[in-house]
């Protein structure tokens, strides 16, 4: 694995050099899109419809729709003079329960490892947290976006950071519409629980499977096997026509200035040229 950054946890006085590793990765199979007529590979450009043309990106700037069609733009030199965290600073805001964290906040994991010397503080905030049975709220930049997050020890070796939602970006539910208490029979609470403690086992992650993948995975490879493969196909190069580049070449600098004397092979070219226009209708 490579790391995301190198940066520091810091509690108090205490600073704690550290490495970001992303701890998690989706694996579900990818596709490419092609033109069906050529398997070609599409491709997605920016373009701007008012002046029908591809926008390159130093062309184009970050804005923010406060009305219908009104925009304020924001340069990157606004964005960075923003007040925030420090780009590779994970400050320790609190200490609390584990317990009182929803993991409906919880965003993304990353594995924390110590720099070379930093090992002894690092051991000290884990061992910390292990016997208090506290995790520590902080506050992180990762990507350019700050973000709360949860450093936590994992499988009693080491830390854990989860980025998390902002509590205003946490929907409350509400909106939805569920009875406060619906009325419930005895017997079919009975039977309920039963069912709960029949399914009931120790959390085993490696037993679940991701049958869509799985099967995905499998048609493709009978499919590779049946040799139902097509090759991608770029499109070839425009021949160039050199004399036609040649003539075009000529007029357009006749018409901005007196061409000088040219000699030898230079003169062979301009007439045939120029013979080429005269003998073109008008």
């Amino acid at each position: 694995m490579r790391p995301l950054w190198n940066g520091t946890v810091a509690f108090g006085l205490v600073v704690i050099p550290v490495r970001l590793y992303a701890a998690t990765e989706r694996k579900a199979v990818t596709f490419h899109l092609l033109h069906a007529e050529c398997h070609t590979p599409v491709k997605y450009l920016k373009w701007c419809p008012r002046c029908e043309r591809e926008v390159p990106a130093e062309e184009i700037v970050k804005a923010y729709e406060y009305q219908k069609g009104e925009y304020v733009v924001l340069t990157e030199e606004e964005l960075e003079s923003i007040p925030g965290p420090g780009g590779h600073a994970i400050e320790i805001l609190d200490f609390v329960e584990l317990a009182q964290v929803d993991p409906i906040y919880y965003e993304k994991s990353f594995f924390l490892e110590p720099a070379e010397g930093a090992e002894k503080a690092y051991a000290l905030l884990l061992h910390s947290m292990r016997e208090e049975g506290k995790v520590a709220l902080a506050r992180v930049s990762v990507r350019a976006k700050e973000t709360l997050a949860v450093v936590r020890a994992y499988r009693d070796r080491f830390l854990l950071m989860e980025t998390m939602f902002w509590a205003d970006e946490v929907r409350s539910g509400e909106e939805l519409r569920i009875p406060a208490e619906a009325p419930l029979d005895e017997r079919e609470k009975a039977m309920a629980r039963m069912l709960v403690e029949t399914l009931s086992s120790d959390f085993d992650p490696s037993k679940y499977e991701n049958r869509q993948r799985e099967a995905v995975l499998a048609l493709i490879e009978k499919k590779v096997q049946g040799k139902e493969v097509v090759k991608e196909t770029r499109p070839a190069a425009a021949p160039i026509d050199l004399m036609e580049a040649l003539r075009k070449s000529i007029e357009g600098a006749a018409g901005e200035r007196k061409l000088p004397p040219v000699r030898g092979e230079g003169r062979r070219l301009r007439k045939a040229a120029n013979d080429d226009v005269e003998a073109r209708p008008q």
